[in-house]
């Protein structure tokens, strides 16, 4: 917790300089909320990670937005402007030439019509998911939630609806903590590719929508709008955007990326405040090297103090509040909670982390339907007990279709994931890692971090020899994450004589196998667990309680 010292003189303070307009049309509280966290990376290193998250392990993300109606995949707002690529392909056939037919236009063709938030996040707690995140805005710069600062969000546009609003109150309902992701803060190079124009054919040279002025909307059905409050393209190309992959090398701001502008910062500032007074969520995810617009800007420094500030006031001096950062060095990890994209860390981690993945694509792709292509239950599972033996939690997307609803395979996963969660949770949540987060072959084919994360999928495949360890008080849990075939487990940490563990071991239980204790027998090799003749009707992971 904060020193006492920093505890002191919590009442908010009227800021010394508001920024102009900035609550314009919005009852919420001041920004730059007054308290012990200042705007810099050596005051945010008074952070310390809430024991609800520590505990809570699991969480299911709705990453929807616009670009999930096209029902075709990740970056549809960016891959749509890239001549001759599948995406282009395919909003050429549906919607047309994107000089004329642009993401505005899929963003008036989206009307979330079948979307059932307090069915969605009731499934999800039954899975066993403690927290709710939910997608507050993306690249495409659209925001999902009433807004007094981007006039481009769903409550005027598309849907119609509070979307932020709707998830949270079916969170509150279900008692999940909520969450929101935030990326629009990369909007401003992201969508460079709206100014570009086809290289070929009869339209060569006529630019994309994302020159549009509000003046040209004459006639049109975005009449009074205007485009560049979405696409943010008053500015000149950064270098190479012709090429797709070159934003990769320019996310953190360099290598010939043009800087955003002042007032563009301050617009995602003050979006980004009055989501947070608004609907008071207890995590945020950035999608950003370390935190929004850094370091080009200090917006992101000034959106943490103030969300740090705010949840000490609302929790009565306890800091309840997380925040996500992508490639965090190390005193950037004190600060923020290190999100790790698709991939893991291979050790266990001093400081609580998080695992992010998808079941599918982040953005519905209706192609991994038609193919059964989602990740499995078990895959998931094992990514949970994995992350958790490290001292992470895992944040799972279950993409979500332009109406608002999940797929019968989806769910399948999800109800999979939760009848395990069911029989062994007690071996998930509140546990910590122990001395050794665990042994078998996969360890040491354990694949290195690229950038975000990535190494999903690299390594050695987890089996029966893979085991993960976790404690929880004078309880150790070691999970195998497949059923050994020769009637017994050995865990070697275990070994007689070992200092890992060195009190007796009294008692052995298989979770979900009625609690009934296992017999043993402690030996130099390893603990040696005699199974039962058949495995938990669960199955996918097995836990097994052992106690002294």
């Amino acid at each position: 917790m904060l020193r006492r010292d920093l505890l002191k003189n919590l009442a908010l303070a009227a800021p010394a300089a508001w920024l102009p307009g900035l609550v314009t049309g919005y009852a919420g509280r001041p920004p730059a909320a007054a308290g012990p966290f200042q705007p810099s990376w050596e005051s945010l290193a008074q952070y310390q990670t809430p024991e609800w998250f520590r505990d809570a392990k699991f969480g299911i993300w709705a990453h929807w937005g616009p670009q999930c109606q096209p029902e075709r995949g990740d970056w549809y707002a960016r891959g749509m402007y890239q001549e001759g690529s599948d995406q282009y392909n395919y909003h050429l056939q549906h919607y047309g030439h994107p000089s004329k037919a642009g993401f505005k236009d899929v963003i008036n063709s989206w009307k979330a019509e079948n979307w059932n938030p307090d069915e969605l996040v009731g499934l999800y707690q039954r899975s066993g998911a403690r927290y709710f995140v939910a997608l507050a805005n993306h690249h495409d710069n659209f925001d999902l939630y009433k807004s007094a600062h981007q006039p481009w969000n769903s409550t005027r546009l598309g849907p119609k609806k509070d979307l932020i609003g709707g998830w949270a109150k079916a969170a509150k309902k279900h008692g999940l903590r909520f969450g929101v992701s935030v990326h629009a803060a990369h909007a401003w190079r992201w969508l460079e590719a709206a100014q570009l124009a086809d290289k070929n054919g009869p339209l060569t040279g006529v630019p994309y929508d994302g020159h549009l002025t509000a003046a040209q909307g004459r006639g049109q059905w975005w009449h009074g709008e205007d485009p560049q409050a979405l696409y943010a393209q008053n500015h000149p190309l950064s270098a190479g955007s012709e090429r797709p992959g070159a934003i990769h090398g320019q996310w953190d701001w360099n290598n010939g990326a043009i800087p955003p502008s002042k007032e563009y910062c301050e617009k995602f500032y003050r979006r980004t405040i009055e989501l947070l007074d608004r609907y008071e969520p207890d995590l945020v995810y950035f999608d950003d090297t370390a935190l929004p617009l850094w370091p080009v800007s200090d917006v992101g420094l000034r959106i943490a103090a103030h969300m740090y500030n705010e949840s000490l006031r609302r929790h009565g001096g306890r800091l309840e509040a997380v925040i996500n950062g992508k490639i965090l060095n190390e005193q950037q990890r004190k600060c923020l909670v290190w999100d790790i994209e698709r991939g893991q860390s291979n050790v266990i981690e001093p400081l609580p982390w998080q695992t992010d993945t998808c079941l599918g694509q982040w953005h519905y792709d209706r192609r991994i339907y038609d193919h059964h292509g989602y990740k499995s239950a078990q895959t998931v599972i094992h990514t949970l007990v994995d992350a958790v033996s490290k001292n992470a939690n895992l944040l799972l997307s279950v993409p979500v279709r332009g109406d608002g609803t999940i797929d019968e395979q989806e769910r399948a996963v999800v109800e999979g994931i939760g009848a395990w969660m069911r029989a062994n949770g007690e071996s998930i949540y509140g546990t910590r890692p122990w001395q050794v987060l665990g042994e078998g072959p996969a360890l040491a084919a354990a694949a290195p971090l690229t950038a975000q994360g990535f190494n999903e999928g690299k390594g050695k495949p987890l089996g029966a020899q893979d085991i993960r360890y976790v404690t929880k008080g004078d309880v150790l849990y070691a999970t195998a994450l497949g059923w050994p075939t020769e009637g017994y487990l050995v865990l070697a940490a275990l070994a007689a004589g070992s200092p890992l563990r060195p009190q007796p071991v009294r008692r052995i239980e298989l979770l979900g196998h009625a609690g009934v204790p296992l017999e043993f027998e402690r030996t130099a090799q390893g603990l040696r667990v005699q199974l039962p003749a058949q495995a938990p009707a669960a199955g996918l992971a097995y836990a097994f309680k052992i106690t002294a």
